[in-house]
């Protein structure tokens, strides 16, 4: 349920062949920003850009002019990064994503065809494969007491991730409701969704709905 190969199709991002190596998604967190100037140093100058230390962005992608890409970050073809998206480093944004204004995010794998599209906050966290987050929906990465962050799976097994920052890892094609808060280690399997306005945390099992209540159903 939580396993890199459950939650994630890796022939759908750059960094598939990277994650291989890794059995829970959290494990990667540390190294995404290594893994991405190891990538953007093989990447085609025909087909990216290097504006400067440590970006390439793809050709065909649009990025406003208003927004910020710092480094270590690789925007992939046909993206799109709109007005005032703050990409603050340790970003690789998948082929064919949105970035939308006044996003920001900070050492995150986006896999191909997400959208992040409006106010939303992405931090060290994974999104898998066409995961839409609505508006201002937001990862909270950091637990209030500042202590490590450990998952919960739904039969109570504790996994201890051993980080201080953990946002939230989506499955592909997961659906975030707007504003809605994932709360830190937050797993949501493929498919599944959060409801508008929903506070997640644990692991909300592929498949399924999250209410706004807390309950947990299965789709029909």
């Amino acid at each position: 349920m939580i396993k890199i190969v459950d939650l994630f199709d890796l022939s759908r991002s750059l960094a598939g062949e990277w994650l291989k190596q890794f059995t829970y998604p959290w494990e990667t967190l540390g190294g995404i920003n290594e893994m991405i100037l190891e990538l953007g140093a093989g990447l085609d100058p025909e087909e990216y850009d290097h504006p400067r230390e440590d970006v390439w962005i793809a050709r065909d992608a649009v990025v406003a002019p208003s927004a910020h890409i710092g480094g270590p970050a690789i925007i992939g073809p046909k993206c799109e990064v709109r007005h005032c998206a703050f990409i603050r480093g340790g970003a690789l944004v998948g082929a064919g994503c949105v970035v939308g204004n006044s996003t920001e995010l900070k050492n995150v794998i986006l896999f191909d065809g997400v959208q992040v599209p409006h106010y939303n906050y992405v931090g060290d966290s994974i999104l898998g494969y066409k995961a839409h987050m609505g508006a201002g929906s937001i990862t909270s990465n950091v637990k209030s007491d500042k202590t490590l962050v450990v998952v919960k799976d739904s039969d109570g097994d504790l996994y201890p991730t051993g980080r201080k920052k953990v946002g939230a890892l989506l499955g592909d094609e997961v659906e975030i409701g707007c504003n809605a808060v994932l709360n830190p280690g937050t797993v949501v399997g493929r498919r599944s969704a959060v409801y508008p306005t929903a506070c997640a945390r644990g692991v909300i099992p592929a498949d399924s709905i999250l209410k706004a209540t807390g309950e947990v159903v299965q789709k029909r």
